[in-house]
């Protein structure tokens, strides 16, 4: 009896968190949209990748709110953690030399690839923490995200837009240069 009473309570909490998760990763972007184009900082392809994978993150997350709560959703966002920390701590390898100032900005001290590394293992951490509260399955045909969910949805989905618009002006067609000052496409 009282684990049919926490249940509904249990999946309102998981899907808040996972609106909570979904509004996180795309302050992230937003944070790095604003490097990116206020202080005129282009990403690297290896920050490129770290924005993929933070996507893909993301997607966990938005599956979750608009198809309801399922671990096979939280295993794309952990396949997206563990992409993106590799990523990460690929260019803070690359950067470990004493003497090295790294590559670009420093947020709080650190730099964003540092930042995307201990984004990764928070958010494994996160995720092992919210997937208990789902309590049963949840009737898909019967099943609408809440309002929050879908604003959350539809931020992410014009951030991810803006990172694609972004990558082709950076990139171009071809590969995207290793120190990028400059946008491709908008120079010819």
């Amino acid at each position: 009896m009282n684990n049919i009473m926490s249940a509904p309570r249990n999946i309102n909490l998981a899907m808040a968190l996972n609106i909570l998760g979904l509004f996180g990763i795309s302050v992230v972007l937003i944070v790095a949209f604003y490097y990116q184009l206020a202080r005129f900082e282009l990403p690297c392809p290896l920050c490129l990748l770290q924005r993929a994978g933070i996507i893909m993150i993301g997607f966990g997350f938005l599956f979750n709110i608009y198809f309801g709560i399922k671990n096979a959703h939280y295993s794309l966002s952990l396949l997206g953690c563990i992409v993106t920390g590799f990523i990460a701590m690929r260019q803070v390898s690359l950067h470990i030399m004493p003497g090295d100032m790294g590559y670009g900005s420093t947020f709080f001290g650190l730099h964003f690839y540092t930042w995307a590394a201990i984004l990764s293992i928070l958010t494994i951490i996160a995720i092992a923490a919210i997937m208990p509260l789902k309590a049963g399955n949840v009737d898909s045909a019967r099943y609408t995200p809440p309002t929050l969910g879908k604003i959350a949805m539809g931020l992410f989905a014009f951030l991810i837009a803006a990172n694609l618009v972004s990558t082709l002006l950076e990139c171009g067609s071809g590969q995207c240069d290793d120190n990028p000052t400059f946008y491709q496409l908008l120079q010819k």
